[in-house]
């Protein structure tokens, strides 16, 4: 049921999008029209519980204009595109598929894991502030961990997996879980406080990847060859990133926390970056490249 009202919102937000503006009756004509109605009408009630619906989940505001048409409120909607992206990615891929149907094998997606499954419970979680209990067999442990009492505050997808992020109520610590290693879940009938000061920007503000910290910023340098250099300008490593071009490498700067994510990104890019400072980080780094060399020597 939560996984096909997902599909619902990002319907609504998908045509909104490319019809700009739209009346509700176009709207329901279109919505009638297509697979996900099931031919049924859109009811102005349900409507409105929608919209609301989208908003608090995806901090996407749908307005009414004084023609009485609808449109997506972009500049509330701004600080949230990248969910907004990837919410129509998804939807026109899934229907560009569905409209063509290619023949089989010829298109491949990589999957991630477990995301059909929790993905809409912990979306439901954190739209009603409900504390969820789950079983956790996380990679580090050799038993799961079963009956986790948590508050989900925040979701975060990253390298192809989806990640919840809140408070553990036993320690009284925020925690982060990967999706893809819980084997139970449900939702519970008591509710928590999201904390008012606390937001996804200042838990990751300096951070790559997922492991949050308490470490202090530091200045991250790292020289690259000309042709990574591009990729960095494509996709930056992190916002706070700052280029200074030479003739045969560039300096990225950047304002980071150290951590394994950090380490991980910058020695899967091999011989292509060279860390500069600081010399902590090198020292994260050469420790790992000398631990992966030790297993070839004989």
């Amino acid at each position: 049921m939560a996984r096909d009202l997902i599909n619902k919102y990002i319907w609504i937000v998908d045509t909104l999008n490319r019809y700009k503006r739209i009346t509700k009756e176009e709207l329901n004509r279109l919505w009638v029209a297509s697979e996900i109605s099931g031919g049924d009408p859109l009811p102005d009630r349900t409507f409105f519980h929608y919209r609301r619906a989208i908003e608090d989940i995806f901090n996407i505001r749908i307005d009414c204009d004084s023609r009485g048409r609808y449109f997506i409120d972009n500049e509330f909607s701004a600080k949230n595109l990248a969910l907004t992206n990837w919410m129509l990615d998804s939807m026109a891929l899934s229907s560009a598929i569905k409209e063509n149907n290619p023949a089989e094998g010829r298109i491949e997606i990589e999957d991630v894991p477990s995301a059909r499954e929790y993905l809409p419970l912990v979306l439901e979680s954190i739209k009603n502030s409900t504390k969820i209990i789950f079983t956790y067999a996380g990679f580090s442990r050799s038993r799961a961990e079963s009956k986790i009492l948590y508050h989900p505050y925040f979701l975060k997808r990253y390298k192809q997996r989806w990640y919840m992020i809140g408070l553990k109520e036993k320690g009284n610590t925020i925690r982060t879980y990967a999706l893809d290693r819980v084997k139970e879940m449900q939702i519970t009938m008591d509710s928590f406080e999201m904390p008012g000061s606390l937001t996804m920007d200042q838990l990751f503000a300096n951070i790559v990847g997922v492991t949050t910290s308490r470490a202090p910023v530091k200045k991250v340098k790292l020289q690259a060859t000309p042709t990574q250099a591009k990729y960095f300008r494509a996709l930056p490593l992190h916002e706070s990133q700052k280029e200074e071009v030479h003739d045969n490498y560039s300096i990225f700067t950047y304002d980071l926390k150290l951590n394994y994510e950090l380490a991980h990104e910058i020695l899967s890019l091999g011989d292509a970056v060279k860390v500069i400072e600081p010399p902590e980080l090198k020292v994260m780094v050469l420790s790992q490249l000398k631990d992966a060399i030790a297993q070839y020597e004989i």
